[in-house]
């Protein structure tokens, strides 16, 4: 008989399986639960940091595409001023006018700052420590490719040899100057570059002279532009070190060009009229000059070193007489000799009295319808000194004026709501000579041909900023860019 006993352990063993198995069962189940969860866990995490990868990567690019936005809004606005700047040029050259000399000028600031849809533009420069509206006349400046030793030996921190390497460097031989250099110089030192043997063609060339170091050249304008740059007066935190002083030193840049040009048209808008060419009826017709006066000038023309100084220096009734006395034709007196009614100096020979002086009148249009300009030599491509926007201290320090004389042309241009018209209303102003108005007839004028325009446009959106900076010539029409920066 089988024993009761066994069929219990059995059944107990069965249990005790069939419990193990289940439970093996469940423990596998649980495990697998375990890692699916984790699985999922893991993918939905994947899944935020690639949501959030993308979310950040969209949002930058996003970031980027408005900033990129906006400095296409700002560059345009920046041209928009430029292009506002040649227009009114451009108009001004259509219609000038030759009884308001700074016309131009005024239109050009009051329209420096304006706006288009989507940002602003700001135009301004520095000239004589201030702060001005509108784009750089840079005809208030001496064009280095003619000035004098003299003039040049009155910049800052330039010394003789630096003055003889720039003669060196615009004359056309390769003989050097007493302390110049030459091509040998430039080549021995492995610099790559020679002299020009010709005019300068930029501000910037002056630095390829021995001796002429960025920073006398541009002081703290390091970025030629005429206006003063957060960089530029933060004292010496970035470059350039300046003085943080709200004024900006520009060096010899704030003194000297190579840009300007003449101005081949008149002040009424017709070719000026070349002197050495011109019959007595033409000189008639510009100047409102009688026959005997226009004939004098005509003979005065054909002198071999006959020029414009002289015409405003010296009498017509003793032009002609001053041939005789060399280039500077009696410009050793210390007064000009003119009257105010125009007639002949008390003094004056017979032979020569028979000949009216210019009126104030006459002289000023001789000035500005005429010319005696050389074409061969560098003056041909250099523009003059306008004395409407030259700042006092090129005239009293590079110019070499007498202080009286200098602050007198000051004054009366500010006097004078029209400006000066013509030099013609500098010849009797208080401490005038000879000699001074031989300079300025060489090297002065009334108006201006070339421009420096700084734009800095900016937009409404962001307030990011671009500038454009052009140089352009309205010497002729169309205006032409001579040049063209995005600092």
């Amino acid at each position: 008989m089988i024993n009761s006993n066994f069929f219990s352990s059995g059944r107990a063993l069965l249990t005790h399986t069939a419990q193990a198995t289940l439970c093996d069962a469940v423990n596998h189940h649980a495990r697998r639960k375990g890692v699916v969860t984790i699985m999922v866990i893991w993918a939905i995490a994947i899944a935020s940091i690639i949501v959030a990868a993308t979310q950040i990567l969209a949002f930058r690019e996003a970031t980027l595409g408005r900033e990129c936005i906006s400095r296409v809004q700002a560059r345009w606005a920046a041209r928009a001023g430029v292009e506002t700047m040649i227009a009114i040029m451009e108009w001004h050259n259509a219609n000038p006018d030759p009884d308001d000399a700074l016309a131009l000028t005024r239109d050009l600031e009051a329209n420096a700052f304006g706006e288009v849809q989507t940002g602003t533009w700001d135009i301004r420069h520095f000239i004589d420590g201030q702060e001005w509206a509108g784009p750089m006349d840079e005809n208030s400046k001496l064009n280095i490719n003619v000035a004098t030793r003299m003039q040049l030996m009155e910049l800052p921190n330039i010394t003789n040899d630096v003055v003889d390497s720039i003669y060196d460097w615009r004359d056309a031989n390769d003989e050097p100057q007493q302390l110049g250099t030459e091509a040998d110089y430039y080549r021995n030192r492995g610099l790559g570059y020679e002299p020009r043997n010709g005019n300068f063609r930029s501000l910037a060339e002056i630095e390829l002279v021995a001796g002429a170091w960025p920073q006398y050249v541009r002081g703290e304008d390091w970025n030629l532009n005429s206006r003063l740059d957060p960089n530029e007066n933060d004292g010496k935190r970035t470059m350039p070190d300046d003085n943080d002083n709200e004024n900006l030193d520009g060096g010899w840049s704030q003194y000297l060009t190579a840009s300007t040009r003449p101005i081949t048209q008149s002040a009424s808008g017709q070719p000026r009229l070349d002197l050495r060419k011109a019959t007595s009826e033409e000189i008639m017709n510009r100047t409102g000059m009688d026959s005997s006066q226009a004939a004098t000038i005509v003979t005065y023309a054909k002198v071999g070193n006959a020029s414009m100084g002289q015409i405003l220096a010296v009498p017509l009734s003793q032009l002609t007489a001053s041939r005789t006395a060399g280039a500077t034709g009696g410009a050793t007196q210390n007064r000009t000799g003119r009257s105010s009614s125009g007639s002949a100096r008390a003094g004056a020979t017979p032979a020569a009295s028979t000949v009216k002086n210019l009126d104030n009148k006459q002289l000023g249009l001789l000035l500005n319808e005429c010319t005696l300009e050389n074409t061969s030599t560098s003056q041909a491509n250099a523009g003059k000194v306008n004395l409407n926007t030259a700042s006092r201290a090129l005239l009293r320090e590079i110019l070499q004026l007498d202080t009286r004389y200098a602050d007198s042309i000051l004054s009366r241009r500010i006097s004078k709501q029209e400006g000066l018209l013509s030099l013609a209303d500098i010849v009797d102003l208080p401490g005038a000579t000879q000699e001074q108005l031989v300079i300025l007839g060489q090297v002065a004028d009334v108006r201006s041909s070339v421009y420096m325009i700084s734009s800095r446009g900016r937009a409404n959106t962001s307030g990011a900023e671009a500038e454009i900076v052009v140089l352009v010539d309205r010497s002729e029409s169309p205006v032409r860019i001579l040049e063209y920066r995005e600092p």
